[in-house]
């Protein structure tokens, strides 16, 4: 049985749209986000709330503690066992988020990179407390130029995974992820991508920042501090902000106008990364009467 993938960027629709759908043809979510698959992290990665998860499975969130390693490959191996597991009940798996990465790690696979080096990954780290996470990309910049157009200035994880590989084998990161062109998908699937005119997309994302703060967003934050800021989750967007703020280093509505700014701009980078795979199918929400219909339609035609 095929996959069913909806993808987007964040605040474009995919949620509400996904049980929807999920309810209509006995489905089953495996979400594709790289900051859900942490516990304590609810408001600000805008899990689905209880009620949701009342009305369908979902798969992938809360797999481990904020001070817990979890890696891309982690992901896929957590995923393939949801995806068998799914398909074992009879039912299908939807792949619901907005995570590039997380999505080609399933349907496409890995890349033949060299493993993880703490020691090394240490070494960055403390390079960017000193001089910053832009530092480090500028290195990037100079290493593999398109590695680095692609991942955000301040994305520490994926600016020390570039650098680690580029130092360990020798090889750029973004040629070694040519390797997905030249091979077979994993699995037989079908792809949306979900988008609204900018404006729209933005004026979304605005109100769920200022829902997620009405909803105790820096309380949530507050409690994260008790883990140590070397963490990768320290760095994740919509906290990041609020641990700066909790430090004084400037007042709440600055911290709530950077998390929108910034929020703004990634979603502009999920769509850059999903808009360069030319096997997902665009739909815009904002002129597309019945989505979930259409889809529907499309799946069970391809199934």
């Amino acid at each position: 049985m095929a996959l069913l993938c909806i993808l987007g960027p964040t605040a474009v629709g995919k949620t509400e749209l996904s049980l929807r759908i999920a309810t209509g043809i006995g489905g089953e979510i495996v979400s594709v986000d790289s900051r859900q698959i942490y516990c304590q992290m609810d408001i600000g990665t805008a899990k689905p709330t209880s009620e949701q998860l009342d009305v369908v499975p979902h798969h992938m969130i809360d797999c481990v503690m904020p001070d817990q390693p979890f890696s891309v490959a982690d992901y896929q191996k957590g995923a393939d066992e949801a995806i068998s597991q799914i398909r074992h009940r009879g039912n299908v798996p939807v792949l619901v988020g907005g995570s590039g990465m997380y999505f080609r790690a399933v349907v496409d696979g890995l890349f033949d990179g060299p493993e993880a080096a703490p020691e090394f990954r240490q070494k960055l780290r403390q390079e960017a407390r000193e001089s910053g996470v832009q530092h480090l990309h500028d290195r990037l910049k100079i290493i593999d130029p398109k590695a680095a157009d692609n991942i955000h200035h301040n994305d520490l994880i994926r600016i020390i995974r570039a650098l680690e590989v580029y130092e360990k084998s020798g090889k750029r990161i973004s040629e070694l992820q040519q390797q997905w062109k030249n091979s077979e998908p994993r699995y037989k699937f079908l792809a949306f991508g979900l988008i609204r005119p900018r404006e729209e997309l933005y004026r979304r994302i605005e109100a769920r920042v200022d829902q997620m703060i009405a909803q105790g967003l820096v309380d949530e934050a507050r409690s994260l501090l008790k883990y140590s800021r070397e963490l990768p989750m320290m760095n994740c967007l919509g906290y990041k902000e609020l641990f700066a703020f909790l430090d004084g280093q400037y007042d709440l509505d600055e911290a709530i106008r950077l998390i929108k700014q910034n929020t703004r701009r990634f979603a502009k980078r999920q769509l850059t990364w999903f808009r360069k795979d030319k096997r997902i199918r665009w739909i815009d929400l904002s002129i597309c009467p019945s989505p979930e219909d259409t889809i529907i339609q499309e799946f069970a035609q391809s199934v």
